[in-house]
């Protein structure tokens, strides 16, 4: 493989000021990150220590192999709803390593809400879910939770997409053979009592853990009972009389022992290895995307030189490089994992998309993940393209991108526009991962273009009525709210706090966060028989 040269000019008054841009940004972004984890009411901090219970971190402090790494699943799901105090939507998902087995972790934060559930969590829950399954790794279920957050019920219970599929997926996943293994370190109660009931081993915490359908309250309302929540379901009815649960823990730290134990047992998994080598790091620090990537999404750039701090060595053995020039594509190794990478370079044309459609093919029967770089504003339009047939090769780009059986993961690095987010492999094509970068923007279209369509449409109405078009005053009431609008739900912060994504990345933690997700995906294997693509059109 050939190393990719750097143009790049660090001494360059270009360079420096979209190097101080993109610091500001993952300042901002860490301080957020900080805020998501550690700001907490001090009267439920006291509640936790006089329960003699753990925080959420220091259960997974206990909980982790000690100095490896835990990739977060949205960190700041929720950021900005409710009452601004749902952090991370109640809950701390993500993957790590556990006796030196790699596991899927969703712990309750009892210190949000008593862990009650808001549909964020639900949602969140959800996604923490179809990682464990994609993946086929083992879940651990850290419970603490008053259930959901009655309130919002009408958001929480009854679709296809709400708590119910919780427990529905619980069943899918023991069905696969995937091992679920619970902790009852709180309150388990209502909905949130199936959780434990539909693991495999549950582990219960003396005092502090409780499971059941109905609390106190409830049944003494229901049935005029007077019952302790211990007496309700505490470790001695399910360990001694129930059979819920499998395990008595003392206490938090003791629970956590037998956990790790557990999974120690666990048979070992044989990952699929897509022909890995000895990872090493890129020739170039990563930190230098800061001065790469431009302050406006609208200011192009060479997406070579984000790769050449993604890679190995900084190695790029492109295909098809004087062809299609607006999306470059290659082979390339991330921490030792060979990767097929699409980056955007401009626009989507024809023969773009047609090189992408050809790549995708090849990574495909190779075995071989795909790692997007998306920073695209869409495909080309206009009468010449149309002729020349961009609607249908585009559609065979996102063909190959919907029916791809190989492991799929997209960062979006700046723009993410119309269909350009589809053919790039955006949520709905289901990557194992998504993140974005704190720069990077999504929507149908980006404001200004968004406002202009709509002051077009109106002037050519007014065209048909024999009107005079809109006068500029006119224009500017239509277009300012349409781009507040469009720049206030199309940032970062507004897709992660929605569970676009899978968090937003500091773009130099960026290799290692791929690195994370690519070794995770190795547990799952790859499936041949499921290989083949739908109708190309011609």
């Amino acid at each position: 493989m050939e190393v990719i040269e750097t143009r790049i000019d660090k001494e360059s008054r270009e360079y420096k000021e979209n190097y101080e841009h993109m610091k500001t940004l993952v300042e901002d972004l860490n301080r957020e990150l900080e805020i998501a984890r550690k700001d907490r009411a001090p009267r439920a901090m006291a509640r936790l220590r006089e329960q003699n219970k753990l925080t959420v971190w220091e259960r997974l402090d206990h909980l982790l192999d000690k100095n490896t790494p835990f990739l977060e699943i949205a960190p700041l799901a929720a950021k900005g709803m409710y009452d601004g105090k749902v952090h991370s939507a109640g809950m701390v998902c993500g993957i790590g390593r556990v006796k030196g087995k790699e596991v899927v972790i969703h712990a309750n934060d009892p210190t949000i809400k008593g862990g009650t559930i808001y549909p964020m969590g639900v949602k969140k829950t959800l996604r923490t879910q179809t990682i464990a399954m994609e993946n086929r790794l083992p879940i651990i279920y850290l419970v603490d939770s008053g259930g959901a957050f009655l309130p919002l019920q009408s958001e929480i219970f009854p679709d296809v997409d709400d708590g119910g599929r919780i427990f529905y997926n619980q069943a899918v996943i023991s069905k696969m053979g995937i091992p679920q293994i619970c902790a009852v370190m709180g309150l388990c109660t209502a909905g949130a009592a199936y959780i434990p009931a539909m693991s495999d081993e549950v582990v219960h915490v003396k005092g502090t853990g409780a499971i059941f359908l109905g609390g106190p309250p409830l049944v003494l309302a229901a049935t005029g009972e007077e019952v302790t929540a211990e007496e309700l379901g505490g470790v001695d009815v399910h360990c001694r009389h129930s059979g819920v649960s499998d395990y008595y823990a003392q206490d938090d730290v003791h629970c956590i022992e037998i956990i790790r134990d557990i999974v120690k047992n666990l048979p070992p998994i044989e990952k699929y290895d897509p022909g890995i080598r000895e990872s090493a790091p890129p020739l170039y620090d990563p930190e230098e995307i800061y001065g790469i990537v431009p302050k406006s999404i609208q200011t192009p750039y060479d997406v070579r030189e984000v790769i050449a701090r993604l890679v190995d060595r900084s190695e790029f053995h492109e295909f098809k490089p004087l062809y299609g020039p607006t999306l470059v594509c290659g082979w390339a190794y991330i921490h030792g994992y060979p990767v097929g990478i699409l980056g955007n370079n401009g626009v989507l044309f024809s023969e773009s998309s047609l090189k992408a459609t050809q790549f995708i093919q090849i990574c495909d029967r190779r075995g071989i993940p795909l790692v997007f770089l998306q920073n695209i504003s869409g495909y080309m339009v206009g009468k010449e393209y149309e002729k020349g047939g961009i609607t249908k090769d585009g559609h065979k780009m996102v063909n190959a991108v919907a029916t791809a059986i190989v492991p799929k993961f997209t960062v979006i690095i700046g723009a993410s526009f119309g269909a350009g987010n589809y053919g790039m492999c955006g949520r709905a094509y289901s990557p194992r991962f998504l993140w974005m970068w704190p720069n990077a923007k999504i929507g149908v279209m980006g404001g200004e273009q968004a406002a202009d369509v709509m002051v077009t449409i109106k002037n050519n109405q007014l065209k048909r009525e024999g009107k005079p078009p809109l006068d500029p005053e006119t224009i500017k009431r239509i277009k300012e709210p349409i781009i507040e609008a469009a720049e206030r739900e199309g940032n970062a912060y507004y897709s992660t706090a929605n569970l676009w994504d899978d968090g937003i990345l500091d773009p130099a933690k960026t290799r290692d966060a791929l690195g994370l997700a690519i070794s995770a995906s190795m547990n799952a294997p790859i499936r041949r028989d499921r290989l083949g693509y739908g109708i190309f059109r011609m």
